[in-house]
């Protein structure tokens, strides 16, 4: 009679992460082509001069912005971006400073922006009851 022993084989106890790297590498794709979807935004030339950035422990600030083109925006937080005129901006202003009215309240107009749009905006604002606005600018190029 014959024995014939048997090799015991071993498990093998490796992962394979080619299909994890598939993975990362699509969400990766898909992360960095909807980011500039959702990082929407209108775009304002600022004008540039020397300023004081807000400090980091305020509030998020309400910024309500004018484009090149005279049309205002309102972005307080998840606003959506879509161009308002200035009574229905002046009302969700007015209505998110009864909730936090500690809230500064900052003004974004493009540098080739007629002077009168800005002023405008400015006094639909104090309208609101909004008691200070802050200007938004740019450093000079030559500063960094």
């Amino acid at each position: 009679m014959q024995v014939h022993q048997r090799s015991k084989k071993r498990a093998v106890a490796e992962i394979n992460v080619v299909p994890y790297i598939d993975v990362m590498l699509v969400l990766l794709i898909i992360f960095m082509a909807t980011a500039p979807v959702i990082m929407q935004g209108v775009t304002v030339d600022l004008p540039q001069a020397d300023s004081q950035p807000l400090s980091e422990d305020m509030t998020t600030p309400v910024v309500a912005s004018v484009d090149s083109t005279g049309r205002y925006f309102l972005d307080i937080g998840d606003s959506h971006k879509e161009a308002m005129d200035l009574v229905d901006l002046a009302g969700q202003v007015a209505q998110y400073l009864r909730i936090h009215p500690d809230a500064p309240v900052v003004v974004q107009g493009d540098a080739k922006v007629p002077y009168e749009s800005v002023v405008q905006l400015m006094a639909a604002l104090k309208e609101a009851g909004v008691p200070s606005v802050g200007l938004m600018t740019e450093p000079p190029a030559n500063k960094k």
